[in-house]
């Protein structure tokens, strides 16, 4: 919870975040933040970087950023933000990236090992009407 709370100040201060509600046609941000197995977040930003994000981008998901903690210790959190049309395409464009052929292929193939992702935690923002990225 407190890495949560930081990285939503560290958002805060960085996109002008407040707590309003988006129209069910404006653009969201999906803030989402995976924890992995120990030892395995090489393999996580191999898939990210190799194929996950451009998977993401044929359904319509706008790669912002990803980000790995400065401070953390163990070294198992990927911070990273999506842009979405909206809401409602944000859900379609998720529907249709776990039913992907690459994708399911993808993600057999590199967890051939063993899992790699131990927890996912995705939040949904929308830009103020002072906010530099909207």
């Amino acid at each position: 919870m407190k890495k949560l709370l930081c990285v939503f100040i560290v958002l805060a201060s960085m996109f002008a975040i407040t707590p309003t509600i988006a129209a069910d046609d404006s653009p969201v941000f999906e803030l989402r933040i995976y924890t992995t197995h120990p030892g395995k977040m090489p393999n996580l930003l191999e898939r990210f970087k190799n194929h996950t994000t451009k998977i993401f981008e044929r359904h319509g998901m706008v790669n912002v950023g990803y980000w790995l903690p400065v401070d953390e210790k163990d070294g198992n959190t990927l911070y990273y933000i999506l842009k979405h049309k909206s809401r409602a395409t944000a859900e379609a464009s998720w529907k249709a990236f776990v039913a992907d052929p690459e994708w399911i292929k993808v993600q057999t193939e590199s967890e051939s090992n063993g899992l790699i992702v131990a927890g996912v935690e995705s939040i949904f923002l929308t830009s103020t009407d002072f906010s530099a990225i909207k």
